[in-house]
């Protein structure tokens, strides 16, 4: 097996150059980590390509040698997507990071899928365009990995998924064929779209290497709101409202509970509370934003907060006086995700459920986790906007980390169930990876894995591509 891999090895080097072909455990070290230290990762050798030629000779040997691969973007998921095995070979694409075009007239951008996402968005600013998909780990995943999990983040109330931000691909098809779907047209109704199948397939059905982007007017008023409120319920008013009132103007809707803002002010020092010395049960961020002279979104926020304060739905809120307060509303919504890391360790779940149900939901997991684990912290949060609830569950201060961790799958399942049960989805934004392939037995129909074996089995009959990732291990023998 040592000769196979070297000789692997040599080949791909071949390809790439030698130096971008990385064995030594010092330099694979940074692709081999797990977010939330969930898997251990290995690997025969992590790759760098840097062009969608380099992509598909790396790919056609792979199938040759019935070789595993294991396509990688910026390594930010947190369902095991990326995670390797010792005889698998990580493709990164950090080095196709570049942008080819940004047409002003189409907006529209056709970009690489190694760029990072902040560094889209700042092009896309350059533009005096926008790009929406934003999302905490921005700064350093990748565009690709975004399209492969299908991301989510803050704006998909006013501007969709990932998924709605795509006009065409780029893909290298598991037999090393190149795929060119690169169109930029907003309709094009020829049969099957053929993009839909590799966003959100997470690398099991080829690899991505460029995607053409939707852009759009860029905000130049934003006006930002921290809202107090006494219930989830009061939330779900506000948000119905909003939507009225403000012209659909609004693009993130975002609740926290208490116990999520008091560990932020506990863990994070830069945080600020808005409302010092008052004590509220739940919180909503909004946001809307136009691109208007007047900045018509700041009137309308202004309008719609005084009319929920006469009907007694908002108990304060704060409305952002600047750029500078906008951008600190915002650093305590991110600080939540990060604030956990302090509390010990963390099992995390990312449920959608339609939104009539989202006060229901949030009621009975945290009644359920309290009596499964007694002393559990619950942190509810999320993008209410869209139905999407983080429901975090940090370890209790008299129980062992690795002992709460042990009870990982009986309260996911519980969290799962209760969700399943009031019509929501087991995974709203952070995909499946290894993480959640159980739960596609359980709640995925046998037409529906029958179809997506089909799928498998017809593009990849010989499982090399992230071989058991998505899909439950059977599936695809």
């Amino acid at each position: 097996m040592r000769n196979r891999n070297t000789k692997i090895q040599q080949e791909l080097a071949a390809i790439t150059g030698e130096s971008h072909v990385l064995t030594n455990d010092d330099l694979t070290a940074a692709y081999l980590k797990e977010r939330r230290g969930r898997f251990d990762s290995e690997t025969m050798c992590v790759v760098l390509p840097a062009s969608v030629e380099e992509v598909s000779e790396i790919v056609r040997l792979c199938r040759k040698r019935n070789q595993p691969i294991v396509p990688q973007g910026g390594n930010t998921g947190v369902c095991g997507g990326a995670v390797s095995n010792a005889e698998s070979v990580i493709v990164n694409l950090q080095r196709l990071n570049r942008i080819r075009s940004v047409d002003q007239t189409g907006y529209t951008m056709e970009v690489e899928s190694g760029c990072i996402l902040a560094d889209l968005q700042f092009a896309a600013i350059d533009n005096d365009l926008y790009l929406p998909l934003s999302l905490g780990a921005e700064g350093s995943c990748q565009i690709g990995g975004n399209l492969s999990t299908n991301a989510g983040g803050v704006n998909v109330l006013r501007y969709g998924n990932t998924r709605d931000l795509v006009l065409g691909l780029e893909v290298v098809l598991p037999d090393g064929n190149v795929w060119n779907g690169l169109n930029s047209l907003r309709k094009n109704n020829t049969g099957y779209d053929l993009k839909n199948i590799f966003i959100g397939a997470e690398g099991t059905l080829g690899i991505i290497t460029a995607a053409v982007l939707k852009l759009f007017p860029r905000p130049v008023n934003r006006s930002t709101v921290m809202i107090a409120i006494e219930s989830v319920p009061d939330a779900l008013e506000l948000f119905s409202r909003t939507r009225k009132e403000t012209s659909d103007f609004a693009s993130s809707f975002e609740l926290m509970s208490r116990v999520c803002v008091e560990s932020a002010f506990r863990h994070i020092p830069e945080c600020s509370d808005f409302f010092p010395g008052r004590v509220y049960p739940w919180y909503v961020l909004l946001e809307l934003g136009d691109s208007t002279d007047g900045g018509i979104s700041q009137q309308l926020n202004e309008r719609f907060l005084e009319r929920a304060f006469e009907d007694g739905i908002i108990l304060d809120a704060v409305l952002a006086q600047n750029e500078n307060q906008s951008m600190q509303m915002w650093r305590l919504r991110e600080a939540i995700v990060e604030c956990q890391n302090y509390e010990g360790k963390s099992i995390k779940n990312d449920v959608s459920v339609p939104l009539s149900n989202i006060a229901e939901f949030i009621d009975r997991t945290i009644s359920s986790a309290e009596s499964m684990i007694p002393g559990v912290r619950s942190f509810a949060y999320g993008h209410i906007g869209d139905g999407n609830i983080h429901f975090n569950l940090s370890q209790p201060e008299n129980m062992d980390g690795d002992a709460f961790f042990d009870q990982w799958y009986a309260v996911t399942d519980e969290v799962h169930e209760i969700a399943d049960s009031l019509g929501g989805s087991f995974s709203a934004e952070h995909g499946i990876g290894l993480l959640k392939t159980r739960d596609m037995t359980r709640y995925k129909s046998t037409v529906e894995l029958d179809i997506m074996k089909s799928i498998k089995s017809a593009l990849d009959p010989d499982n090399i591509m992230n071989p058991g990732k998505v899909l439950p291990s059977g599936l695809c023998d």
